[in-house]
Parts: C-alpha cells; structure tokens; sequence
C-alpha cells in the first residue's frame, strides 16, 4: 500500500525532507517504524517518539489503510 510520511523537526533533519510517500507491507506504525530505521540509519528510539495516523494521534499498534498519512513526532523544546 502507499503511505505518505510526515518527518518533523530532528528527523526532517535525518531524513533530508519534510515529507515522502512509500511503498509499504507495514501494517502498524510499528512496523513501519522498523523499515524506516533500517532507510535511515541514526533515527530515535521508538520509545521517545509520537505516532500521528491522518492527523490524530495513535497507537503504535493501529492498523494502517492504503493512502493513510503517518507522522512520527520526536520530542520538541520550545525556546
């Protein structure tokens, strides 16, 4: 299925954009978390990380659909 992915502040950083849409068998957020690490080495821990599916937080559990938009959300410091 087709996701579209949403990096924000330290991962933008990582991963060189803001956005980019993948071909992915992931079914959660979790797994798709797990393929990403291995395209962009040096990411954060899962553990210190939000998970947005279609502008609303989730689980990383969720079930994911064709088209769906997931955002992975590193913690931020306001200044």
């Amino acid at each position: 299925m087709k996701l579209k992915l949403k990096f924000f502040a330290s991962l933008r950083e990582i991963a060189g954009k803001t956005k980019e849409t993948v071909e992915s068998d992931a079914k959660t957020p979790r797994e798709l978390w797990q393929s990403i690490v291995t395209i962009y080495p040096n990411t954060l821990e899962e553990s210190s990380l939000k998970v947005a599916v279609n502008y609303h937080y989730e689980s990383w559990d969720y079930l994911l659909k064709d088209g769906d938009e997931v955002a992975f959300i590193p913690p931020v410091a306001g200044g």
